[in-house]
Formats: C-alpha cells, structure tokens, sequence
C-alpha cells in the first residue's frame, strides 16, 4: 500500500473533479459535481465562482472520505482547469464582483473589433501569441472593471484580485494567503508577455487594467502554498497547476518537439509540443506556453475547437434525442453515413483556424430523408472535420508531418468517432488508456515539484487502443470538401 497520494483537482466547464492518485498513478477514488450554467443573452456564458468553489471543495472531501486515508498521507495537490473563464473579487471579502465570464462567452467581440480597428492586433500576436479574440481573460476583466458596478473604484483602490479558475482556486485553498498562478494560464490572458514571462503594461494600459490586480506568475512546478486545515484536516502542499489543455499534452507524455494530442471535451483542442521555441503560426494557430519547470520553459502550438463534446450534450439536452450521451454512437452506427447532411457546430462562433467571432451553427443537406440519426452521426463527424482542419495547418507553422496522433477526453470512448478521426486524418489515432489525461498531467506536475517522482521517472501513459485509417484518401477528401463548404455558409453569419 502506497504511503503517497496525490490529489488532483480538476476544475472543468461542466463541472467539478476530484481524483486522488497513489504514487504509482492508479486512481484510489474520484469525485464529480456539475454545476450550474448561465447563459443570459444570446452569446452570454457564466458560472457562479462561490458555486464553483463550493463543488470543487465537496469533491475533493468527498474523495478524502471515501479512501479512508488521513488527511496527512496526501503529499501534493496538483490543479488543472478550464482556461480563460474570469472572476473578480474583492481582497479583503473574498466576494466575487458577479459572476465569472466564461471561456465561451463573446460579449466583448465589439471590443476585440475596436482592438483591431486601433491597430493593436499585430502588438498582441507578438507579445502573447494569441489573437485579439474574446475567447481570452483580458477583455473579459475589462468588461467587467467597466460594467460591474462598484468595481472599477474598488480596482483603483487595490481591492480588486483579478484570477483565472487555478487562481481562484488557490486563493479559496490557501484561505486568501496566495493569490497566485502559473505560466500556462497566464499564457491565455492577453495580457501576458510569453517571451519575456511577465506581465505586459503595455497591454494592461491599452485594456485599462490595473497591474494591481494580477496574480504573481510563477513556475508549472512550484510550491505555490498549503492548504488551510480546516478544509481536509492537515496542511497539504499545492505543488503544481496546469491549465487543462496544457495538463493533457503533459498527461500524454508529449514531452518532445513535434509530439502532438488533441482533447475531446467540452471544446476541443489540439497541441502541438514546438520545445523551446515559440513558433509564431501563420495558419490560425494560437502560440502558447506549455509549461515551466525549473529553467526549463516549454511552449506548445494550439488549435481550438469551441464546441465539440458540447454538441452531443445540445443534441442530447436541446434536440433530445437520447437520454445519455453515450447514445450517440448506437444512433450513429444506425445509418451507413450522414445522408449528405453536415452539422456546423459553429454555437459560440468558429475557433482555429477560422476565427470568426460571428459565425453561428448551421445544419446543412437536410431532405425529408433526414432522420434524427443522420443528424447524430453528422454531429459526431464534424468533431473530426474541425480536428483535421486544426492538424492540416499546425503541420503546415511546424514544418513536420505527424505520425500519429494521441487522443483523450470522454468523447474518446465513442469508437465511431475514433475511427472516422483515424480515417479523416489519415493517421493512426492512439487512445490513453486512461482517457482523462487532463487530471493525469495535474498529478503528474504536482508530483515532480514535490519529489514523489521526477518526470523522466513517470509512468508516460503508453498503453494506448490504435486506430488506423480503413477509409481511402480520395474518399475522405471528398467528405471534406463537403464540409468545407459547409463551414462557408455558417462564417459571418451575424453581420449578414
């Protein structure tokens, strides 16, 4: 029996994880809690923090119970978590100022456009290495500095944190000792130099933001606190956090340039280990920092798919057309193929490599032949589609050509949707046996900072199901270009 544990939080879109690890990697127990979404407006997405919180503390609790263990065997926390999703709160109460705008919200896309208009893009592409889009934390600060009443004044006052969902953890975690976080989530702000690894004044100035406000950056791999012990009965070490995209390329033991994975979640994403270097893409892929640990700074290529597992859950809650999302596959294998019928799951506008803002989702081909499963099957197809239009350009920046291609995210359980990716890509696609290497890589980052196991040590996940392509190329192709022309239909959608 392990005297080591590792408990790894994972703070996702949907809801909130818990999973507590030996020191050899095998998962002692896990605990899950959705929790609420909000959507406003027409494009409008929140969360409520206290909510958040409150879910991600029962979960960990909740796993704690159920081993048995005392408290004190547990050696680290690691935390990973959905990217860019933006709370506010006060310093000295610990009260959001509202709730948190989430990673798919596009409320500032007017403030991205006048961003553009100011000739401010080519400045943030430099410096950060994303685009000006409202998919990132900077605006989405910014809104709420000017919108949340009470706010600004309180940020001109130095009473205002500014974190992403790691900080907010943390700072809950250590009981308002740390307000903290690391180089992979600061990557996806804006408002982060990933060249120079600080804060950008710059950028702030231009966004009207405080530097006050911003959490001190510091290693992947870091002693970042303990925990106040009224929370797990003992002081346990925080010692690494990963933003999630980041913890599953780290999760799949894609340590080396070239080394690729893609994430089937509720969005879906794609990384691209480029070393230590920062590619600048010229085909809609984001530059972002992967991680550090000690002088060892890794940055990554990334893709990313707004809506992907999202879809099966519109189609499973909105069209209603199963009960479980699991489902979808049994529809799928119903029919020989999608009847000619394309689904743009374009709901929250187009991510990689389109980037349009204005995009909407669109079901296209339809006849009176269409049925409920050429719909399914379509839906479950164009998760591949977009993963394909992701590959084709990050291999177009990198200059190499992928040999194989690893997966991870719940969807990956869907083995039509494996092999229609295998085919499309013309790849092998490697599922991990452990399909949620998101939470793995959490683990595994806090493991190294404190010295359970060092990373040439860790077990790399390398027992994996292959699918290889049965499909012929032509074939393929002409599927493609049918969705392609699909995607036309859908982009600008708004401005028309």
């Amino acid at each position: 029996m392990s005297s080591k544990y590792i408990l790894a939080l994972d703070q996702g879109t949907t809801s909130s994880r818990s999973v507590l690890f030996d020191a050899d990697y095998n998962v002692i127990e896990t605990a899950q809690k959705e929790f609420t979404q909000y959507f406003p407006k027409p494009g409008w997405v929140e969360h409520d923090p206290l909510e958040i919180w409150e879910t991600q503390l029962f979960t960990a609790r909740e796993v704690l119970r159920k081993s048995g263990l005392n408290p004190s065997q547990i050696k680290a926390i690691g935390i990973t978590n959905q990217r860019e999703t933006t709370v506010v709160w006060n310093r000295h109460t610990g009260k959001p100022y509202g709730h948190a705008l989430v990673w798919q919200d596009r409320r500032t896309a007017s403030i991205c456009e006048e961003l553009k208009k100011g000739g401010h893009e080519t400045e943030i592409r430099e410096k950060t290495g994303l685009i000006a889009d409202s998919y990132f934390s900077g605006t989405k600060l910014h809104w709420i500095l000017q919108h949340v009443e009470g706010a600004k004044e309180a940020a001109q006052k130095g009473e205002v944190l500014f974190g992403t969902i790691d900080c907010w953890l943390l700072w809950n975690l250590t009981g308002g000792k740390v307000h903290a976080t690391e180089v992979s989530n600061a990557s996806r702000t804006m408002l982060y130099n990933i060249h120079t690894l600080s804060w950008d004044e710059s950028l702030c100035t231009i966004l009207q933001i405080p530097v006050s406000v911003l959490p001190a950056v510091y290693d992947s791999a870091h002693a970042f606190g303990k925990t106040e012990v009224s929370l797990f009965g003992a002081e346990i070490p925080i010692t690494g956090i990963l933003g999630d995209q980041q913890a599953a390329l780290f999760g799949q033991g894609c340590y080396e340039p070239g080394m690729v994975k893609n994430t089937y979640g509720t969005g879906c994403f794609m990384l691209m280990n480029t070393g230590n270097q920062s590619i600048q893409s010229k085909h809609g892929m984001l530059t972002t920092l992967a991680w550090k640990i000690g002088n060892e700074t890794r940055y990554a290529l990334e893709g990313s798919i707004f809506i992907a597992g999202a879809a099966i859950q519109w189609l499973r809650d909105g069209l209603r057309f199963f009960e479980k999302a699991s489902q979808s596959e049994e529809f799928a294998m119903r029919v020989p193929d999608s009847g000619g019928v394309y689904v743009v799951p374009a709901f929250a506008g187009l991510g990689a490599p389109y980037w349009d803002m204005y995009a909407r989702g669109g079901i296209l081909g339809l006849t009176r032949g269409t049925t409920a499963e050429h719909i399914t099957r379509a839906t479950l197809e164009s998760l591949a589609y977009q993963t394909k239009d992701i590959l084709d350009a990050m291999q177009q920046d990198s200059g190499i050509t992928l040999q194989t291609l690893r997966v991870d995210g719940g969807a990956t359980l869907n083995d039509f949707l494996m092999q229609f990716q295998a085919d499309m890509v013309q790849v092998p696609v490697h599922r991990a046996s452990m399909v949620e290497t998101t939470v793995l890589g959490a683990a595994h980052m806090a493991a190294v900072q404190a010295g359970i196991n060092s990373l040439e040590a860790i077990n790399r996940n390398g027992r994996f199901r292959v699918f290889l392509p049965h499909e012929d190329k032509e074939k393929s192709a002409e599927k493609y270009a049918g969705w392609q022309k699909a995607v036309q239909r859908c982009m600008k959608w708004e401005e028309e």
